[in-house]
């Protein structure tokens, strides 16, 4: 889908036929997904949803709860404040687009909105204009369940990019949503997206979100709870103090991107999240559901491509798929054979229960 149309937004009120489909890519982050999203952006027929599960797809707007347009706008605009204090103490995500070439939002002053943090901005030069675009047309909505809100932004979206027929989703760390994705979502399609786990471990451990992310579980396990959303008061007082200070607004870049973390660590969090993804997945009617590997799409991007173009139910179109071989980056590949032996032969054992699950799920689809 081009990034913007020189005749302007293109929301006229004709909405509701033009996506087909609605696929989400899923997976546990440091595994080509963004590259991934960047391709899918360059086809004419799908609309690239970059990073929607993880900046604006709120739990509120995936329930059968109505919700009124103007409802449903206000979750889908609310600044993510995590995101923001990640922002505002120097370390926020590589994939996050709208602080590279600010508008009139930053997360000093009104917040950035959730919707065009990462978004809006892989869409378009201008996700200001295109978010107050939306605003009208969203906030007049009538009163429906959020995934019926979503359904209908896919449509304006599509509208917007000049009639996309599928709409593809794609965020990183998202084996978890799963579920809840699929409640909402009943014919959607699933592509699980995954990569060797040393690779994707040691990528993580350089990452500034999963080095964030790891801290987060360290203390849901110290205090006991599901997520960091549940801390108390009490608990987070308790906490050591290189961990309690990375809740706060503003905190010391130091301790996200110094502190001596164990690959292994991340080793272990890969397992978990591949694990999770497989089961999760196993709900899913077989013929919605597919995988991709990012060594065989970097092995053999055209028919990598064509595969998955297929499934999404659009086009293998050959200008395409020479693009998309184009952009991605088979130098990644085998990274983390350069580690010493020791420390490689720990981070593989660390990894040894996600490629099982791995294994187990491809020789299940074999039979």
């Amino acid at each position: 889908m081009t990034r913007g149309r020189e005749e302007g937004y293109g929301m006229g009120e004709g909405c509701g036929t033009g996506v087909r489909t609605v696929t989400f890519v899923v997976g546990t982050g440091r595994s080509g997904s963004t590259a991934l999203s960047r391709v899918l952006r360059e086809h004419p027929a799908v609309l690239s949803l970059n990073e929607l599960g993880a900046t604006a797809m709120r739990d509120a707007t995936l329930g059968e709860e109505p919700l009124s347009g103007r409802e449903f706008w206000a979750l889908v605009t609310e600044p993510h404040e995590m995101f923001d204090n990640m922002i505002r103490s120097g370390v926020p995500l590589p994939e996050f687009l709208y602080n590279r070439s600010p508008g009139r939002y930053a997360a000093e002053t009104t917040g950035i909105p959730a919707l065009s943090l990462m978004v809006l901005p892989h869409l378009t030069d201008d996700p200001d204009g295109l978010l107050d675009a939306l605003a009208p047309r969203v906030t007049g909505w009538p009163v429906r369940p959020g995934p019926r809100h979503w359904e209908a932004l896919f449509e304006v979206l599509a509208e917007y990019g000049g009639g996309a027929s599928a709409a593809v989703e794609r965020s990183g760390y998202s084996t978890g949503s799963i579920p809840s994705l699929h409640r909402a979502f009943p014919h959607a399609r699933f592509v699980h997206l995954f990569r060797d786990g040393p690779d994707c471990a040691l990528s993580m451990s350089r990452h500034t979100g999963f080095r964030f992310i790891t801290q987060l579980l360290e203390m849901t396990e110290l205090a006991g709870v599901a997520s960091p959303s549940e801390l108390t008061p009490e608990q987070v007082a308790a906490l050591p103090p290189h961990l309690s200070a990375l809740l706060a607004g503003r905190f010391d870049p130091a301790l996200v991107l110094e502190r001596s973390l164990p690959v292994t660590r991340f080793g272990a969090l890969w397992s978990r999240l591949v694990a999770e993804g497989v089961e999760n997945l196993s709900v899913v009617p077989e013929e919605a559901r597919t995988t991709l590997s990012y060594e065989r799409l970097l092995a053999a991007p055209h028919a990598e491509l064509a595969r998955l173009a297929r499934f999404l139910d659009v086009e293998p179109l050959p200008d395409w798929l020479d693009t998309g071989a184009a952009m991605l980056d088979g130098s990644r590949c085998g990274t983390a054979l350069r580690l010493p032996p020791a420390e490689l032969a720990a981070l593989r054992e660390s990894c040894a229960p996600g490629t099982a699950a791995l294994r187990q799920d491809a020789a299940g689809q074999q039979m």
